[in-house]
């Protein structure tokens, strides 16, 4: 049987347990592929080779999860997608508390995961890791799908009200949409709703997101790579360079919370843009100081500041992308915003790897990775004041426009009263003139 149509997200009820769903499946994909940089020295060991060959395992697993659909793709992405479904006004703070998995899973696992590896090797501990991840099937279990009102027709629907006979929409009701009999109207139907579903592709605040995207990925990637090894290179022992990993993930998790709830606030619900772009710019900014904190205890600070602000955008990402293109679009928009995260993670960590084989330091990457967070910041920034701009001056040629022309009714209602004036004026003359003459 068909959902009942909801008017709206009904910001709660059964939405709470699919922020919880999210909640695991982003503890069971995003930490599991973050714990990949503590096997990062692990599999550099084993196989013998340099930084860039090795970034290639865990740059594919990212780009895998955002570009095919397969794998961690199937369930990160419409998890994510249903929260925005479920919650309008409350949405920052559902995700906020669905995102804060990756953040408490990295806290718990990355010393878990390095305990494991010293037990167990690391054979062992992706075997255990693996296990671990299939708890993804609950997390499915309670995806319950929900139908509102603004959504697309569904095929059924739309043929019944546009291409079907009335003799044929009877036999409609006992087929399957699936019949050989109506492919011809369910393919004119689902290019129409295809139409529909992609029309934000071409608005200009979802491309110039989208750009900016491609920046902020392409910045974030290999610092999760490469912490731990640039740990290790710089003194800081095995456990420590675990727990700065944790540092980064609880911390992230607070991240996660506090922006989601305060980008709710009436007071900042309306720049829930530059809240984005000033936690992306802060990222970048502790990238460029990276190479210069050389020892555990400015490390930790590091780690603090970079996890906060990594929770704060990565918390927004959605919620932007809904109040660019609307939640009837979100499932779709997403995908695409997804998507595009996956060629940066595809070369982003290969290439710090190449710059940190070729210079034989961090430098050249961290600052790479720095300087593009903060260009996708202000590629954001300058199209929203571009946008407020425009829309200032088209606000007074509106103004402009509406003072003439109350000017030119005006002074047309003055000739006109002017005319009829003289026009009584001259009658009178007449009339006096005509009363001279008599006399």
């Amino acid at each position: 049987m068909a959902s009942p149509r909801h008017v709206g997200p009904p910001d709660g009820g059964w939405g709470w347990m699919i922020v919880a769903g999210c909640f695991l499946v982003t503890i069971c994909t995003r930490a599991v592929t973050r714990c990949i940089s503590i096997f990062f020295v692990e599999f550099q060991a084993y196989f013998g080779q340099d930084y860039a060959r090795t970034a290639w395992i865990h740059s594919i697993v990212d780009c895998a999860t955002m570009l095919c659909g397969l794998g961690f793709a199937l369930c990160y992405s419409p998890a994510i997608a249903m929260v925005g479904k479920y919650f309008n006004k409350r949405k920052a703070l559902a995700y906020g508390i669905a995102m804060s998995g990756s953040g408490i899973g990295t806290f718990i696992l990355a010393p878990v995961v390095q305990l494991l590896i010293e037990q167990f090797s690391w054979h062992g501990a992706l075997l255990i890791l693996g296990g671990f991840v299939l708890n993804l099937c609950v997390c499915g279990a309670l995806m319950r799908p929900i139908a509102l009102k603004e959504d697309c027709k569904t095929a059924p629907e739309f043929l019944e009200q546009d291409y079907v006979p009335e003799e044929q929409k009877r036999d409609l009701k006992r087929m399957s949409i699936c019949s050989p009999l109506i492919k011809v109207w369910s393919h004119e139907c689902l290019c129409y709703c295809s139409r529909k579903e992609y029309d934000f592709l071409l608005m200009p605040g979802f491309m110039v997101l989208a750009v900016s995207i491609l920046f902020m990925a392409y910045g974030c990637s290999p610092l999760f790579v490469y912490l731990v090894p640039y740990a290790l290179s710089v003194g800081v022992s095995h456990h420590q360079a675990a727990f700065l990993m944790s540092i980064l993930g609880v911390i992230d998790i607070i991240g996660n919370v506090t922006f989601g709830w305060l980008t709710d606030r009436r007071c900042l619900k309306k720049h829930r843009h530059f809240c984005y772009l000033f936690a992306v710019g802060m990222d970048g900014l502790c990238c460029l100081f990276l190479p210069v904190l050389q020892n555990f205890p400015l490390l930790v600070p590091f780690s603090f500041t970079f996890g906060y602000f990594d929770g704060a955008y990565v918390t927004l990402i959605p919620v932007v992308t809904a109040d660019v293109v609307g939640t009837s679009s979100l499932s779709s928009a997403l995908g695409v915003v997804y998507f595009l995260h996956a060629i940066p993670y595809l070369v982003s960590p290969p290439v710090a790897g190449w710059l940190v084989d070729t210079t034989g330091s961090y430098t050249a990457s961290f600052l790479l990775c720095g300087f593009s967070m903060i260009f996708s910041s202000m590629l954001l920034c300058f199209a929203r004041l571009a946008k407020k701009i425009k829309r200032m001056h088209l606000r007074s040629l509106t103004n402009d426009i509406s003072t003439k022309q109350h000017i030119w009714t005006n002074g047309a209602i003055a000739y006109s009263v002017t005319a009829e004036l003289d026009q009584k004026d001259g009658e009178f003359l007449a009339a006096d003139t005509n009363i001279y003459g008599n006399r």
